[in-house]
């Protein structure tokens, strides 16, 4: 009762949710497409899963114990941001990748900025990223899906490449027996972690709905109007995982409702252009870590005018 009588400055509000709650449910949604991603690629992606994990446990773990800080480990956040980057990795990469990466996304982008609620851009991207430009070639290394497959390049690789073979049906496309990073290929099982968020609270439709309505509307006229590439790209690549658990990462995206109207655009505008005229066959890790610096700008614009005060 005396915590309740405790007087400080406002806002004064009271809420049952914490870290631990909002990211045991982000794990929740996640499980079930890291899930079929280890019955699509087999025990090779549940080690770096599982690699992912620990390693991010472990060093945040070090680092608070380095600067004296009490260790949050059992909040979940290193967990989610280990989880996203195994997600985000092809299942054949050499173990020493989600270790470095790992430990990149929490000690470079998570710690050295503050901790919890202080990084710029989501961890786990920003360590995608570092990792690509390392070693592109361990990044960009998929597995044969079927000893009948004529080729092992994701989707989204076949039509920048050009390559002469088949294309997935849709049904492949959005259950998620495709070929791709060990999290992103069911469309389906990512929605409904995504469906979940929103259900319970953590996430708005707002940045997710916006960001995949912006890439199917750029995508389809850019496309010449074509709606079977238009499908490819919205349920191809990582753009499902990327909306729904890492452009909406509190921390570096926008507070503002315009705000994030704006950052789901940009984001979609960037990721469809980075598609169709750049040098990578994704580009949804980078459309979301460019609007991540964009964030604060984008808020300190669309900012509410406080009730009463100049216009």
């Amino acid at each position: 009762m005396e915590s309740r009588l405790t007087v400080s400055s406002s806002p004064h509000i009271r809420s049952q949710e914490t870290t631990q709650k909002i990211m045991r449910d982000v794990t929740i949604a996640l499980l079930p497409a890291a899930a079929f991603g280890v019955y699509n690629f087999g025990m090779s992606a549940l080690l770096v899963l599982v690699v992912s994990v620990l390693s991010a446990l472990l060093s945040e773990a070090l680092v608070q114990k380095m600067r004296k800080q009490p260790v949050t480990i059992n909040d979940f956040s290193a967990v989610v941001t280990g989880l996203l980057l195994g997600m985000n990795l092809p299942s054949t990469v050499p173990i020493w990748i989600p270790i470095i990466g790992s430990a990149f996304a929490i000690i470079i982008v998570k710690q050295a900025f503050g901790g919890l609620g202080h990084n710029f851009m989501n961890p786990a991207l920003a360590a995608r990223a570092m990792l690509v430009a390392s070693w592109p070639v361990q990044m960009t290394t998929w597995p044969q899906m079927t000893v009948d497959a004529t080729s092992s390049a994701t989707p989204l690789g076949i039509i920048k490449e050009g390559l002469d073979v088949s294309m997935p049906s849709i049904q492949s496309f959005i259950v998620g027996n495709v070929n791709g990073c060990i999290g992103e290929t069911s469309a389906l099982l990512l929605v409904l972690g995504g469906a979940f968020l929103i259900y319970r609270g953590i996430i708005s439709i707002r940045i997710p709905g916006i960001y995949i309505g912006t890439v199917a509307v750029l995508t389809l006229i850019l496309s010449g109007f074509d709606i079977n590439l238009t499908i490819v790209n919205i349920f191809a690549g990582g753009l499902m995982l990327g909306a729904f658990f890492m452009a909406t990462d509190y921390a570096s995206s926008p507070i503002t409702a315009k705000g994030q109207i704006i950052y789901a655009v940009g984001m979609g505008l960037l990721t469809t252009i980075i598609r169709f005229y750049g040098g990578y066959p994704e580009g949804v890790s980078y459309s979301i870590l460019l609007m991540n610096v964009a964030a604060p700008l984008i808020d300190k614009f669309t900012k509410p005018r406080v009730f009463g005060g100049a216009k």
